[in-house]
């Protein structure tokens, strides 16, 4: 209900920030202002995440060859200064705009707003089975790990915590990540 509540209308507010965005990145750099990439969500299922792009059109491709220069602990990949990520993609990653378009994957019932970060088949593949408990509820835009530090967060915490979130999802735990979020975007601690 939440999800419904605050999602329709937002997408409808941020509708022009939305063309802002688009053009921008067309203008920029080329390449689809959108990026979609396959996720894992809840119950194990794949989907299409929706972002806006933040890199350069071959960073599927390059991203083998960066995988040992993780500026994170554990299975998934960060990287602080990743040369992939556009100039442009760089202010977005910072504000976590390109984060906005998955409001889309929100209506369509494959994310929540709240919810452990959707993971890429590959890392889902290496889980160790403690970590498999993520999929137990929809992934979210945002939650406990990006609301405690983001990418400066090793696998083993963000499993933790996303295990806490998923055992006991409540409305007002919701409301409170929500409103934790919009501190953790100011600060853009761990944001990269």
């Amino acid at each position: 209900m939440l999800d419904v509540t605050l999602t329709l209308p937002g997408l409808l507010a941020l509708a022009p920030l939305f063309l802002v965005l688009a053009v921008t990145i067309r203008l920029t750099s080329d390449g689809p202002a959108f990026f979609v990439q396959t996720r894992i969500g809840r119950g194990g299922r794949p989907f299409g995440m929706i972002k806006f792009r933040s890199m350069y059109q071959d960073a599927e491709a390059r991203r083998a060859a960066l995988l040992a220069q993780s500026d994170r602990e554990g299975i998934c990949f960060k990287s602080r200064n990743d040369p992939r990520v556009t100039p442009v993609g760089r202010v977005l990653r910072r504000l976590s705009l390109d984060e906005l378009p998955q409001l889309l994957n929100v209506v369509t019932g494959e994310m929540s707003l709240v919810g452990p970060r959707p993971a890429l088949p590959e890392e889902v593949a290496a889980y160790p089975a403690r970590a498999m408990g993520r999929l137990a509820v929809l992934p979210g835009i945002t939650g406990p790990w990006q609301v405690s530090g983001r990418a400066e967060i090793g696998f083993d915490e963000m499993v933790e915590l996303d295990l806490a979130y998923a055992r006991k999802p409540h409305l007002l735990t919701d409301l409170k990540y929500l409103v934790r979020t919009v501190r953790a975007v100011v600060s853009g601690r761990g944001a990269y």
